[in-house]
């Protein structure tokens, strides 16, 4: 006759079915939290967007490193601003041969006043001209750049990095052309571009870059972007 198992035996194999169980639950578990989806990188743009449009006054900087040879456009422009929009603050332009120019600019109501290096006082400018957008159209809620978190397709999350004390989730996609030529027009708006954004775990946008063919016969050129939301309201007038 066979002998019952012993107390022994039966508890080891308890032991090992509570494992297997326990590892089965820890794997369900890192399935649910694993690498966020689509639908929730986007459901983060969606917030990272809000943040941005409802924000009271906005510092936003566009930089590239540089443009290449022979291609007129915006360098960099640097200020602060609303969604009236308006803004004020200090832009570059490559500009043929007197090369780079630096001016203060104000622009209020559709209207983009410079001081330039060889005029006294404000003058009136066109920055389609030089290639340039208008600076105010950057803190647009419509076709601003926080259109560009919403626009962008594609969306991959690339990991996380430190900046300081904050945790930021990189999200990579590609905007297309046409949304990126609304912004600055001479972007090829037949092309994609792509884009990566850092979120904060609050999910507002901390900075992003975009590359692609932003001016005729230019090759690819790189942008980078850094805006910083603010609740205290900003008041920009004509000069």
């Amino acid at each position: 006759m066979r002998r019952p198992a012993s107390r022994t035996r039966r508890t080891s194999l308890a032991t090992v079915l509570s494992a297997v169980i326990l590892l089965a639950g820890l794997a369900a578990c890192s399935d649910d939290g694993g690498e966020e989806t689509p639908e929730d990188l986007g459901a983060r743009m969606d917030t990272a967007r809000t943040s941005l449009d409802e924000a009271a006054s906005l510092q936003v900087r566009l930089a590239t490193d540089a443009l290449p040879d022979g291609v007129q456009g915006l360098v960099e422009a640097d200020g602060v601003g609303n969604h009236d929009p308006a803004f004020e603050g200090t832009v570059t332009v490559a500009s043929g041969a007197l090369g780079e120019v630096d001016a203060e600019v104000v622009s209020v109501d559709g209207d983009v006043y410079a001081e330039l290096p060889f005029t006294p006082g404000f003058s009136p400018v066109d920055p389609g001209q030089l290639g340039a957008p208008d600076p105010a159209a950057l803190l647009a809620t419509d076709g601003g750049v926080s259109g560009w978190l919403t626009s962008a397709e594609d969306l991959g999350s690339e990991g996380e990095s430190r900046d300081g004390g904050d945790v930021l989730t990189a999200i990579s996609g590609t905007l297309p052309g046409a949304v990126v030529a609304e912004l600055i027009p001479s972007a090829d708006d037949a092309a994609d571009f792509t884009v990566e954004f850092r979120l904060t775990d609050d999910d507002v946008l901390r900075d992003a870059s975009i590359t692609g063919p932003f001016y005729p016969d230019g090759g690819d050129v790189t942008y980078e972007l850094v805006v910083e939301p603010s609740d205290e309201s900003v008041d920009i007038t004509a000069p």
